[in-house]
C-alpha cells in the first residue's frame, strides 16, 4: 500500500544510505540494525534512526548541513514563511520551505533525505551558487513553521468547510425555516387543544408518549434477546512491511494533568513508530497542557499542533484542523484519558485489508474501569457495557447506522476526508459522522480490542458531560430530519426507521420519562380508588404499557449491561445497580438541560475535567491483553 512516508526502496538504495550514514558517523552495528528495521518495516535506515531515538533530529541534520558545507537554521522566524495552498504539502511531507527577508535574496530551506543525497551534492558541486540560496533545516522545524504560517486559512476551512460544501449536513444552522414553521404549528395546536379540550389533550399526550417510549424500547429488546455468535477467528497482520502510516489523534484541552499517562499509553501501541504518526492537538491558548508535553519530549513521531482560537471552540474544529495534517492511510482517535489495546491498531488494520471499502470506520468497544468509585461511574459502565458490547455489534451485523463513540474509532482517511470530517458545529461529533457515513454509501463496524476509560464519579459532572450528549444527539435529529424523504431514500427504510428509534427514540424516552411516571403513578391511584368493574379497557391497557415502559427500561438497561460484562466487572458493580431509578432521572434531567442549552448556547462545548488513574487491579491491568467485546464484527 502506497504511503506518504516513501519506501525502502531496494537494496542497492539502502546500501547507498548507509555509506552516507557512515560518513556522517554513525556506527556500523547501529547502521546494520537499523538497516534491519527498515527492512521489516518497510521504510528507510534514516526514518528508523530518527525514530529510534539513538539520535536527536537536530543534531542529525546540523551534522547533514555540515557535511553538505551548508547553513544550518534551528529556528524558522514566524514572518519568514508566506502562506499559500501548496504549503499544506509541507504538512505531510517536509522537505523544502522557502524563506522572505526584504533585507536579502530568499534562502529554500530543505531537510534532505539520506538516500539521495548524492544527487544534491552531485548539484551543488555543478552549481556553486547554490550554496547561497541553500540551507538546512529539521522537517520538524519545516513542519512547525507550515503550521503557523497557514494557520488563520485552515482554521476558518476547518470551522466553515462542511456548511459551505454540504451545508444540509452541518449543524451550524440548528433549525432551518422549515423546521421553525412545523415546529410553531404544532405548539400553537397542541396549547389550543390543551386550552379548549384539556382532558382530551392529557389523555392523547398519554397515548402518544406511552405509545413513542414503548417503540424506543424496543430497539433494546431486541439487542437483549439477539443473542452472540461464537468468537470468530481475529485477523491481526504481523508482517510490518505490509504496514502504512497510521495517524493517531488525540484532543487534549486542559489535560496537563493526564499528559503522562496518555503518552504511556500511546507508547504502548503495537507499531512500529516510524510508521506512526501521532498529533497531540492542543489549542494554541492551553500553555499548561503543551508545556506538560513538552516537558516529556516525546518521539518525533509525535507532534503538537496548535489550534488556533476560532469559535466554536469544540473538540471535532480541532480534528479537523488537525486532519490536514495526517500522513497515514488510516486515522485513530483517542481521548486524552484513554488506555487504548496494544494490539487495536493492528486489528483494525486487518479488519479494513479484510473489509469491502464501503467499510469507512471501525468503533472499538469502550470499558469502564473505575466501576467502584461511585454509583454514578457502576451505572455508567452498565450504560457502555449495553452500547459498545452488546448494541453495536448487533447494530454492525445487520449493516445499521452506527451512532460512533466519541473515541477510539479508526477511519480510512480518504472517506472520512471525503464526507467533511467532522462537524465543527456539533457537540456530540461522533454519532452525527456515524450518520453522515452512511447516508453517503459507507458503513462502519465494530472491533473486539478494547480502550479502557474511567467514567465521571460525580453527578455534576456526569450531568455536565450528558447535558453536551443530549445536546450534540438533538443537533443530529434535527439534521436528519431536515429533508426526512431524502434522508430515508440515502438510508434505506429500514435503517431511517432503525436511527428513529436509536436517536429519536432516546431523546423521547428520556424527555418523556418524567411524564410517564407521573401517568403510572395516577393511573395506580385511580384504579386503586375505584372498583374493579369501573376499570375501563384504555385504562387497563396504558397502566400496563406505562408499567412496561418504566420498569422494562430499568430491567433492559441493567440486563443488556450484565449481559456483557465479565464476572469480575459484575461482582465490583455490587448493589450499585439500584441506583438505575434515580439514574434514569437524572437523564431527563440532562436531556431537559440539553433542551433549553440548545436554544441559548447551541454550540458550547461542557469540558468533561480527567484525572490519572488510581492503582489498577490485576484484573483491570490484564484487560488490555485481552478481546472483551463477545461480538465481533
Amino acid at each position: 500500500m502506497a504511503t506518504t512516508d516513501g519506501g525502502s526502496g531496494n537494496l542497492s538504495s539502502l546500501q547507498a544510505e548507509a555509506l552516507i550514514l557512515k560518513s556522517l558517523g554513525f556506527a556500523k552495528p547501529l547502521i546494520a540494525r537499523m538497516g534491519r528495521a527498515a527492512i521489516a518495516n518497510g521504510t528507510t535506515i534514516e526514518r528508523e534512526l530518527l525514530t529510534s531515538g539513538h539520535v536527536r533530529e537536530e543534531a542529525y541534520y546540523e551534522a547533514m548541513a555540515r557535511l553538505l558545507r551548508l547553513p544550518f537554521v534551528e529556528t524558522i522566524p514566524e514572518t519568514a514563511v508566506v502562506d499559500h495552498r501548496g504549503l499544506d504539502s509541507q504538512l505531510k511531507r517536509p522537505c523544502t520551505i522557502r524563506l522572505h527577508d526584504a533585507s536579502r535574496p530568499p534562502v529554500t530551506l530543505i531537510a534532505p533525505e539520506a538516500k539521495r543525497i548524492d544527487h544534491l551534492i552531485e548539484r551543488l558541486q555543478r552549481f556553486p551558487a547554490l550554496r547561497n540560496a541553500l540551507a538546512i533545516a529539521t522537517p520538524s522545524a519545516i513542519r512547525a513553521a507550515a503550521w503557523r504560517a497557514g494557520a488563520e486559512r485552515r482554521v476558518e476551512r476547518s470551522v466553515n468547510h462542511l456548511f459551505e460544501q454540504h451545508p444540509r449536513h452541518s449543524a451550524r444552522i440548528v433549525m432551518t425555516g422549515r423546521q421553525g414553521f412545523f415546529s410553531g404549528t404544532l405548539l400553537s395546536l397542541a396549547i389550543a387543544f390543551f386550552l379548549l379540550l384539556p382532558e382530551e389533550a392529557v389523555l392523547t399526550t398519554h397515548i402518544v408518549l406511552s405509545l413513542l417510549y414503548l417503540a424506543a424500547l424496543q430497539l433494546r429488546l431486541a439487542a437483549l434477546f439477539h443473542g452472540n455468535r461464537p468468537k470468530s477467528h481475529l485477523p491481526v497482520n504481523r508482517e510490518d512491511g505490509d504496514l502504512p502510516v497510521y495517524t493517531v489523534l488525540v484532543a487534549l484541552y486542559r489535560e496537563q494533568d493526564v499528559v503522562p499517562q496518555l503518552l504511556a499509553a500511546l507508547d504502548r501501541l503495537d507499531w512500529p513508530r516510524s510508521r506512526l504518526d501521532i498529533k497531540l492537538v492542543c489549542e494554541a491558548d492551553d500553555a499548561a497542557t503543551i508545556s506538560a508535553i513538552r516537558a516529556l519530549a516525546p518521539g518525533p513521531h509525535i507532534e503538537i499542533v496548535e489550534v488556533p482560537p476560532m469559535a466554536p471552540r469544540t473538540k471535532p474544529k480541532a480534528l479537523t484542523y488537525a486532519l490536514a495534517g495526517a500522513r497515514g492511510a488510516y486515522v485513530a482517535v483517542y481521548d486524552a484519558e484513554d488506555r487504548p489495546h496494544p494490539g487495536q491498531l493492528r486489528e483494525a488494520h486487518a479488519r479494513f485489508l479484510a473489509a469491502p471499502p464501503e467499510v469507512a470506520c471501525l468503533q472499538a468497544p469502550l470499558i469502564i474501569t473505575n466501576i467502584e468509585q461511585s454509583y454514578m461511574s457502576a451505572l455508567f459502565a452498565l450504560e457502555y457495557s449495553a452500547l459498545f458490547r452488546r448494541l453495536l455489534p448487533v447494530l454492525s451485523r445487520y449493516r445499521m447506522p452506527l451512532p460512533l463513540g466519541g473515541t477510539s474509532n479508526h477511519f480510512r482517511t480518504r472517506p472520512l476526508i471525503e464526507v467533511g470530517a467532522w462537524d465543527p458545529f456539533n457537540v456530540t461529533e461522533d454519532a452525527d459522522l456515524g450518520m453522515r457515513l452512511y447516508r453517503q454509501g459507507y458503513r462502519s463496524q465494530t472491533m473486539r480490542r478494547q480502550t479502557l476509560e474511567d467514567a465521571p464519579t460525580t453527578t455534576l459532572v456526569w450531568l455536565g458531560q450528558r447535558t453536551r450528549w443530549f445536546k450534540g444527539w438533538l443537533q443530529t435529529w434535527l439534521v436528519l430530519m431536515r429533508e426526512p424523504v431524502r434522508t430515508a431514500r440515502e438510508m434505506g427504510i429500514i435503517a431511517f426507521l432503525v436511527v428513529q428509534l436509536m436517536v429519536g427514540g432516546m431523546l423521547i424516552s428520556s424527555l418523556a420519562h418524567p411524564a410517564i411516571i407521573f401517568f403510572l403513578a395516577s393511573s395506580a391511584i385511580a384504579m386503586m380508588q375505584s372498583p374493579a368493574e369501573n376499570i375501563g379497557l384504555l385504562q387497563a391497557v396504558l397502566f400496563s404499557i406505562d408499567f412496561i415502559n418504566i420498569f422494562g427500561s430499568y430491567a433492559a438497561f441493567l440486563a443488556l449491561g450484565a449481559a456483557a460484562m465479565t464476572e469480575h466487572e459484575k461482582k465490583r458493580i455490587g448493589r450499585r445497580w439500584a441506583g438505575v431509578p434515580f439514574y434514569w432521572v437524572m437523564t431527563s434531567v440532562a436531556a431537559w438541560r440539553a433542551v433549553f442549552e440548545l436554544r441559548s448556547r447551541p454550540f458550547f462545548w461542557n469540558k468533561t475535567p480527567h484525572q490519572p488513574i488510581a492503582a489498577q487491579s490485576p484484573q483491570a491491568a490484564a484487560l488490555p491483553s485481552g478481546e472483551t467485546s463477545p461480538e465481533p464484527a
